[in-house]
This record gives C-alpha cells, sequence and structure tokens, in this order.
C-alpha cells in the first residue's frame, strides 16, 4: 500500500499554504456501490491524477485564522433573500443554521424535522445556538458552513475543494472495493474507527466512541493515506454538482473517466421543491448522526445532496491542491507500473 509522504511539498507553487497536506497518488479505483443506497450506484471506473489534500478536515482554529485575515461573514451569519424563497413567511427569514436537536418524543423517522431546527443565532462560531462558543473546540472541524464560505476558504489558502473523484479516492486509503476506509468490518477488533451514532438515532446517544457530537480530528486512526476523518466526524463538502446515479462505464476499457466533474448545476436542483433553484453539491463521508438503523452512509462509496445556501451542525470539508507536476508524476507513476 502506498503511503503518502508530505515530504513532497517542494512540487508546489510557492504561494501555496501547505500546512499539512498529503500527496496522493492518482490511480484508477472503483467508484460507487451496488449494495447500499441507489444513488451510489452504478460502481463504476474511474482515473484521477495525482494531488494533495488536507490531512484532516478544516478546524475552527484554521477558520479563524481566515475569518480574521479576510472579514469573511459566513452564509449563516447573513439574513436570507426572500427572492430565494418564494412563499417564505417573513418572520421566518433570519440569520441562523440548522442544529441537531431531536424533539423528545421522534413519532416520524421520514420527518427530519422533528430532529433538526434552524436556530436563530447559530454559526460556525457559536454551533449549538447563540448562548454556544468554540471556545475548547479549536481542534474540531469546522461547522455551519455553506458551500461558498468553503469555497471562499480554499481560494484563500490558494487551494480548491476536492472533486466527488478524488475525494473518494483519497477515502479509501489504496483499498479498492472495500465497504470502509479500513477495510470490510465495522468495527475490527472491536474498535471504534470513527466518530458516527452508536445507539437508535435519533433518540438514544450512547456516544460509545467517546463523543456525543463533532470530536477533534486527531481523534481516530488515519486510512492507509494517512488521512484523517475521511469517514464521519462531519460530512464534507465537494466541488461536484449532485446528479441521482453515478454514469456507467462505457463498454470498451478506453472509456474509463479520467478526473470525472459530476453532473450538471442544472440537473441538481431538488425535483421536491420546483420553485425553490437552489443548486445542490455532493457531500462525502458521513458524520457523526450516521447511525446503523438510520443512515449507513459512513462509507467512502456514499452520497448526499446539499443545497448550496445550507449550513448545519455536521457539515465541514477539506482541501485539495492540484498542479501539472502532480499529473505528470501520476502517470509517470501509471506508466511504470504498466511495464512491471
Amino acid at each position: 500500500m502506498l503511503r503518502a509522504d508530505p515530504g513532497h511539498c517542494e512540487w508546489l507553487p510557492d504561494d501555496v499554504k501547505t500546512g499539512e497536506m498529503v500527496f496522493i497518488p492518482g490511480g484508477t479505483f472503483r467508484m460507487g456501490s451496488d449494495h447500499h443506497y441507489p444513488e451510489e450506484a452504478p460502481s463504476h471506473r474511474v482515473f484521477v491524477d495525482g494531488f494533495w489534500i488536507d490531512r484532516t478536515p478544516v478546524t475552527n482554529r484554521q477558520f479563524r485564522q481566515f475569518v480574521d485575515a479576510t472579514g469573511h461573514v459566513t452564509e449563516a451569519e447573513i439574513v436570507p433573500d426572500p427572492t430565494d424563497y418564494p412563499g417564505a413567511l417573513n418572520e421566518m427569514l433570519y440569520a441562523g443554521s440548522l442544529v441537531f436537536s431531536p424533539l423528545p418524543r421522534i413519532t416520524d423517522l421520514t420527518d427530519w424535522s422533528q430532529w433538526w431546527s434552524f436556530m436563530r443565532g447559530a454559526n460556525w462560531q457559536h454551533p449549538y445556538g447563540a448562548g454556544s462558543n468554540i471556545g475548547d473546540l479549536d481542534d474540531h472541524p469546522v461547522v455551519h458552513v455553506a458551500y461558498g464560505d468553503a469555497a471562499a476558504y480554499a481560494h484563500w489558502a490558494g487551494k480548491d475543494l476536492p472533486t466527488e473523484a478524488e475525494w473518494e479516492f483519497a477515502a479509501r486509503g489504496g483499498l479498492d472495493g472495500e465497504e470502509f476506509a479500513w477495510g470490510d468490518a465495522l468495527m475490527p477488533g472491536g474498535r471504534h474507527m470513527a466518530n458516527i451514532w452508536q445507539g437508535n438515532f435519533p433518540i438514544q446517544n450512547l456516544g460509545e466512541d467517546g463523543f456525543q457530537r463533532t470530536s477533534p480530528v486527531l481523534a481516530f486512526p488515519p486510512n492507509g493515506y494517512g488521512l484523517h476523518d475521511m469517514i464521519g466526524n462531519v460530512w464534507e463538502w465537494t466541488s461536484d454538482w449532485w446528479s441521482p446515479r453515478h454514469q456507467a462505464n462505457a463498454a470498451k476499457s478506453c472509456g474509463i473517466p479520467k478526473n470525472p466533474r459530476g453532473g450538471r448545476e442544472d440537473a441538481s436542483y431538488d425535483p421536491r421543491q420546483p420553485d425553490i433553484r437552489i443548486p445542490c453539491k455532493v457531500l462525502k463521508g458521513g458524520s457523526h448522526l450516521c447511525a446503523p438503523n438510520y443512515c449507513r452512509r459512513y462509507r467512502p462509496a456514499a452520497r448526499h445532496a446539499e443545497p448550496v445556501d445550507i449550513s448545519t451542525s455536521d457539515v465541514g470539508f477539506r482541501c485539495v491542491v492540484r498542479t501539472p507536476l502532480a499529473v505528470d508524476r501520476t502517470r509517470e507513476r501509471m506508466a511504470a507500473s504498466a511495464l512491471a
């Protein structure tokens, strides 16, 4: 198994803030799954060039540095524009974000409003509402960031957001076709490998992994590439527009997609809300709210649609860097492997 060497950062341009990044050697892998949710299918072969990726999700400490340097105001801190939400009552349009806050009694597992609340004053600095803070959460992933907030941070850092294919390739850690980022067992040897939900979601949170909500980004073991929290803790934004299914491979081997970029913006709207034209991006990785009895999306193949204007208490992000030299290095590796 190849393990990335952060010592290769001399390949990066001088103006890129590399921080803790890992080089992921590119290659071909099987993306998606035919065994779980329909949006993950069909499983298909994909090629990606090499790239660098953050070792962990962006933390509150790192995001604070960005805000201090730029004065950026996140989506959750801005009152929504009424024209974007036709039919919405004016008293419901206020600055805030979605917070996991289950009702004392849950009667319908298809009604997510019983455990999600759009909370006034909730944002990255106040993750559980106006009375909360991140004073002791510097090493936890930043949350309540909409897509534009994540993209703005990436631009400031001289980076980008990963494509879905890049993200999934990195999450697999050199394993191809395994269920999880570490193999086929959810808890190998009884060990918790990621921050996910234990108990009967959403009413019973046993916290057997040591955490009720988010966790420090280095709390769980890294995958084969040395990346932490690719599974669980927080969902992560990718740059791909949502599509309800993957495209199948062409019949010939030359039809393997190279560096695919997902669906189309105009096809990513939620068909259940035809009057609201907010496009959706792909989230990956699952979060601390994913549970075996409800949302088994703590796997590299799992994916979820998220409107670009939405922020929640369980969504964050990490960044990538692509350079022509990374592409050349990947193709050199592939050619050498073919001749071996």
